[in-house]
């Protein structure tokens, strides 16, 4: 197969995107290739240019969840959101980036406006990251976030009530994750996930693994290096945990109601479809909406893409149905 990525499929506006981009940066290193702490600060870089002209939130906060020596989890900061006629309740939106990469911040005006949309207030936990803590590091801060969110973000506006995940790529992963440990403690069921072109298993081979092998943008290397750097030597293939496809079908049949979404231009394609029929084959009632033309991550283009906004438009009315607060 050709290195050069397959531009056919993407839609006009991703396309001009991406073209635009390219005009303006030249050519860029791949941050997977770089030792961590330099790739993270490059991706962070490349991020600052969809994180301006933030939509106007009430209230901006960072506020810390201490170590819990049971679970494993690490000081955790939070990143509060607080809109305009907030709700009761509260979205934790887990960003992505590998497992490896970005912060609340670079995943901020995305999650305004999914905050704006859902009427909810938004926390960004700030997990720690792969390789230097590798699974399930950044999964027990995760865990330790749904359990204290609602204490530490009281002061800040955040009021008791439906309590709601979300997350993107690796987010996505951790999120799904987070809920199948929940569950498996007898936990509080969270009232539904959002759940935006997730990684669900470390299977390199599938359809869109094999379409989108050299992107654009995500590719089946950068991923390789990404799962490489979470999981290391570590056999998690049967473990939910870090694999959530490996889930048993009683425990995916019990979650909580979820939203599915997934980019039509992506190696990760494939693990939202195949969690999607897994579920479908267990009766439940979720879609799956794959968003033609776009490429991973496009969430974080809010400022460029309608597609974008029409995403976490369709996400958040989702959620206002989850939280009752339609």
């Amino acid at each position: 197969m050709s290195a050069v990525p397959d531009m056919s499929r993407l839609s006009p506006e991703m396309a001009g995107l991406l073209a635009r981009v390219a005009a303006e940066t030249g050519p860029q290193l791949d941050p997977t290739t770089l030792p961590p702490s330099e790739g993270r600060a490059l991706s962070a870089e490349g991020n600052r240019r969809w994180n301006v002209d933030m939509p106007d939130m009430v209230t901006v906060a960072d506020v810390f969840i201490d170590a819990d020596e049971s679970l494993g989890s690490d000081r955790v900061r939070l990143k509060v959101l607080v809109p305009p006629g907030a709700g009761a309740g509260a979205v934790i939106f887990v960003h992505g980036g590998g497992f490896a990469f970005c912060s609340p911040e670079t995943h901020e005006r995305c999650a305004r406006v999914l905050a704006l949309e859902c009427g909810l207030p938004v926390l960004l936990p700030d997990y720690r990251l792969a390789p230097e803590h590798p699974y399930p590091a950044g999964l027990m801060d995760v865990i330790a976030t749904i359990r204290n969110a609602f204490v530490v973000s009281a002061p800040y506006g955040v009021a008791h009530g439906p309590l709601l995940l979300s997350g993107d790529s690796a987010g996505a992963n951790l999120a799904l994750a987070a809920m199948l440990h929940e569950q498996g403690k007898g936990c509080p069921p969270v009232a539904g996930a959002l759940l935006f072109y997730g990684t669900y298993a470390g299977d390199f081979h599938t359809q869109s693994y094999r379409d989108f092998e050299n992107g654009p943008g995500l590719t089946t290397m950068k991923m390789q290096r990404y799962w490489q750097w979470y999981v290391g030597d570590q056999d998690v293939s049967a473990d939910p945990l870090a694999c959530p496809l490996a889930a048993t079908d009683a425990a995916l049949a019990a979650l909580p109601p979820l939203h599915l979404m997934a980019a039509g231009v992506d190696p990760l394609l494939s693990d939202s479809v195949a969690l999607h029929a897994r579920l479908k084959r267990l009766g439940r009632g979720e879609r799956l909406t794959v968003v033609p033309g776009v490429t991973h991550g496009f969430l974080q283009n809010t400022l460029d893409l309608a597609a974008a906004r029409e995403a976490l438009a369709a996400a958040g009315a989702d959620a206002r149905q989850m939280a009752g607060s339609n």
